[in-house]
């Protein structure tokens, strides 16, 4: 084992233990949901995990997940190859239950992201992927600092010698999609994801 295996298993074994959540009252029954795979060059960061995400032990494993590889495919990016090779995480590992006020999950709250985000930043630093897939405007905010879809989706950004592309989430894309010109951004960007795979960086 080398010192980069060592530190992401030290590191996946304090994402896996953490409890800080449940501590301040939060995530009752916190079980971190991420694919920790090394050696990986590329990553993909969404929101939070889902119910079915919780269930399964796997990310992207709901509808959403399905809507994801059908794009993912199109970029020419099969779903099992795309699993068995690309580091898969999350702005915050557990899931952070029902919307109280609504239909669907609840965003992390403020609180739960200054406890989580550490991870986040030392599993990029630690996998120092060439490619990093943002999906969802949480990741997108949070990693790059653009507050819209439309100011980041069709574009790719480079950042600490990283490729960043921005997706939009597949939960929340049908209606983010009724408009033309965000098809259009969201075909650039599995163009871009499709350009980087021929040319041989994963």
């Amino acid at each position: 084992m080398n010192q980069t295996e060592d530190l992401l298993l030290g590191l996946v074994g304090k994402i896996r233990s953490c409890r800080k959540c449940q501590e301040k009252g939060s995530i009752p029954n916190p079980q971190p949901v991420f694919s920790p795979v090394y050696p990986s060059t590329w990553m993909l960061i969404g929101q939070a995990p889902g119910k079915v995400e919780l269930e399964t032990g796997l990310p992207f494993s709901g509808r959403a997940g399905r809507t994801l590889f059908r794009w993912l495919k199109e970029a020419g990016y099969e779903e099992k190859e795309f699993r068995a090779s690309v580091y898969m995480t999350s702005v915050t590992k557990c899931y952070p239950g029902k919307n109280p006020r609504g239909e669907g999950d609840r965003s992390p709250s403020k609180e739960e992201l200054a406890l989580c985000l550490p991870f986040l930043f030392k599993e990029i630093e630690i996998i120092s992927p060439k490619v990093i897939l943002l999906v969802g405007k949480l990741a997108l905010k949070i990693l790059l600092k653009i507050e819209k879809l439309e100011e980041g989706v069709g574009r790719t950004f480079k950042k600490e010698g990283m490729i960043w592309i921005p997706l939009p989430h597949p939960s929340g894309a049908s209606r983010w999609l009724n408009f033309e010109e965000n098809r259009l951004r969201l075909k650039r960007a599995l163009s871009y994801i499709e350009e980087l795979t021929d040319a041989g960086n994963r």
